[in-house]
């Protein structure tokens, strides 16, 4: 089974986007080509060029892809002034930020409260043009049996190098070159480096980018957590990772 796969590190500045393409070949992931998306060209763009018309394509983003139902359900009939009488992390987070936070102790942002929200609204807007470019209705995955040509999960870098006990925080800063270089070994033995790993070392987005590939691998494995609530879980959305 072969599936191209593309990471994608998101971000509201397109310049700061991480993107990794690579293939998924007899149970092994191989990294073809990783960098940073630019303003000249459209970050759909780029990935429709690495998509090829008759493969089968699944897209890894890190970055929330639905809103916690909790909050439109709150915030229907509510008016300015009046209290909300739920507790703020029911209200703000999704079930699968909580799950995250009980299974494997990491806490992603709240996307009802935090300026995640605008990251997740370009997410969308990449998907959103994808299907434009494509002509296809590219949808969440919510298996790996999914009979769609091109699907998408959400997946969360730090949860994914936390179920491999790989260092997981402290990377991002520009001058942690040791600490993403500590990283990178670690990613070799679960992905094959057939690009030039300078511009993991040199850059958190790229790097985050490329961990989307091995989440995606988990999932193309079906060696993830599934929803507990398959139903809320198509409304807010789902962070795939590795069971542990």
């Amino acid at each position: 089974m072969n599936i191209k796969v593309v990471g994608i590190d998101c971000a509201t500045d397109p310049k700061k986007v991480g993107l990794s393409l690579g293939m998924y070949i007899d149970g092994e992931i191989n990294l073809l080509r990783a960098r940073l998306g630019t303003k000249e060209s459209s970050l759909a763009k780029t990935i429709y060029d690495w998509i090829d018309k008759e493969e089968k394509v699944l897209l890894a983003i890190d970055a929330p892809l639905g809103w916690p139902v909790n909050l439109g359900k709150h915030l229907e009939n509510h008016n300015a002034g009046e209290s909300i009488d739920v507790d703020s992390n029911s209200l703000f987070r999704r079930e699968t930020d909580k799950f995250i936070k009980r299974k494997i102790g990491k806490q992603s942002l709240d996307v009802g409260a935090d300026r995640i929200a605008r990251t997740a609204h370009a997410a969308l807007k990449i998907l959103h043009e994808l299907r434009r470019l494509t002509g296809e209705n590219i949808s969440l995955a919510w298996s790996n049996k999914t009979n769609t040509r091109i699907s998408a999960i959400e997946v969360y870098p730090a949860a994914t190098l936390e179920c491999y006990n790989i260092v997981s925080s402290g990377y991002k800063d520009k001058n942690k070159i040791l600490i993403r270089k500590k990283i990178i070994n670690e990613l070799g033995k679960h992905l094959n480096f057939t690009d030039s790993i300078a511009l993991l070392e040199e850059n958190a987005d790229i790097l985050d980018s490329t961990i989307c590939l091995l989440a995606a691998k988990d999932f193309i494995e079906g060696n993830v957590y599934y929803p507990e609530d398959i139903e809320v879980a198509k409304k807010e959305s789902w962070i795939w990772v590795k069971n542990i």
